[in-house]
This record gives structure tokens, sequence and C-alpha cells, in this order.
């Protein structure tokens, strides 16, 4: 389909979306927020895709959420705001394929919170993150409250949440919050590096570790191990597995088809 905030574009089995309201930051507002739900959605239903990527043009990832449209909001209509929202992140990390943030400039706000509902995030040497909320008199509303200590700890996330501090790139990558940190130009090349590695993976397994995690942090650990369990035991029976084994002893490549 047509986009007007956005790229959407498939090479080699990877959709990269990327944002693209360079002259606001790439700043989400309502249209793009509805923009990234249908081009998500879209990465999920395509048999051609099998990874995602996501960017930003410009000096940007996404700088946040457009206050001209928070201005004026009521409790109710911001609420709500934050709901859709959360919506549309959780598509990000629910999608049974990998999700990957390739975080060029800024991730501030809306915009941390994005990347941190992708499965991995690559950092640009001059990224910055941060979550400034408490600087405008409110709190994250996409999430970030309760991603942001999962990933990096209650005691960090408390410092970056309380004070609205902004971090760079190496600091992020000390703390947990981004997988690696890269030089900006080399970013995009090792996103697709990346991704294609995980593509050669058998995808029946990479949609169940992404579940596994996913549904396991939530329950106690009696409980998401038997849930790994049940993944273990399903993925035995399948075609991939036995490709997947057949290919190991007899040291080739595996063909996976993904049933």
């Amino acid at each position: 389909m047509a986009y007007e905030l956005l790229t959407f574009d498939v090479a080699d089995r990877i959709a990269t979306i990327t944002v693209n309201r360079p002259d606001k930051l790439n700043a989400l507002n309502d249209a793009l927020m509805g923009e990234l739900q249908l081009a998500i959605v879209e990465a999920g239903e395509r048999t051609d895709v099998g990874a995602v990527l996501l960017t930003g043009a410009g000096r940007a990832f996404v700088a946040g959420a457009d206050i001209a449209e928070l201005v004026g909001q009521s409790a109710v209509d911001g609420k709500a705001r934050a709901e859709r929202g959360q919506r549309v992140f959780r598509r990000f990390e629910t999608l049974p394929k990998p999700t990957l943030a390739a975080v060029n400039g800024f991730a501030l706000g809306g915009g941390c919170e994005l990347a941190m509902a992708c499965h991995m995030r690559l950092a640009s040497d001059v990224a910055k993150f941060g979550q400034p909320e408490v600087k405008l008199g409110i709190v994250p509303g996409f999430g970030g409250s309760q991603r942001l200590p999962r990933l990096v700890g209650k005691g960090r996330a408390m410092h970056l949440l309380l004070t609205g501090e902004t971090i760079d790139a190496a600091e992020a990558y000390r703390i947990g919050l981004v997988n690696r940190v890269v030089p900006a130009a080399e970013l995009l090349p090792a996103a697709r590096a990346l991704l294609t590695t995980i593509l050669a993976q058998g995808p029946l397994a990479v949609a169940h570790c992404i579940e596994a995690v996913d549904r396991g942090l939530d329950m106690d650990l009696d409980d998401a191990i038997a849930l790994e369990a049940s993944y273990f035991g399903l993925l035995s029976a399948s075609a991939d597995k036995a490709e997947g084994m057949r290919a190991f002893l007899d040291k080739r490549p595996a063909q996976f088809v993904g049933r």
C-alpha cells in the first residue's frame, strides 16, 4: 500500500520501515501512528517478509510524540491516545518475525519506547536515548515505564525516568538498552547482516523463541519453563527440526521450510 509518513521497502525478505518526517525529527503524530500500525500488519501478512528493520530518516530515529497534538488533550483523550499507541507498539513486540530498531539518531520519549518495543536494538554511535516526559509534566504513555526497567533494571530505569536525562549510545550499550553500537555509516548494513543471520535459522524456532520470551517474562519461573517445554515438544515434531538436525549431522546448511 501507499504510505505518506513512512517508507516500506522489501529486499531479501527484510521489510525496511523508515519513519519519514525529517522536518519534525520524525515525531509521532496520530497519522504516523496509524501508518506504523498498517506497516507492521503488512509485514506480518506478507509471505515475502521474514524480518522487519525499523529506522528513521534524517537526524532522528523518532524524537518523541508530536507535542502539538498533546498540548490540548483531556484526561480521557490522553488515556485513549496512550492505549492506541500501546496497541501499535505491542504489534512490533509480538510479531512472530524478528523486529530490529536501527537507531540512527534521537530516540526520545515515544521514539525510545518504539525502539524498546522491537526485539533488538542497534545504535549508531551518534544516537541519543531518553524518556524526558517528566520535563513536560507527564509520564511515558507508550510503555516506557514498563519496558525500560525490564531491559536495564529498576534502578537505572528510575534514574532515566525521574530525571528525564538523555544518554548517548555508549551509555545505552553499557546499561543494556541496546545490543550493539556501530559507526553511523555501518548502521543499516550491520542491521541487515544481523537479520540475515536470523533469517537463516528455522522460522518456526525463531517465532516460538519470540513468543516464549514475551509470554514467559510475565510468568513465574515454573510456568515459564513449562511453556518452554511445550514449545520444545511442539517443534520436535516439525519438518524444520528433522531438517535442522539432519543438516547438522551431514555438515551442510539447513534448508528450512517453516513447518
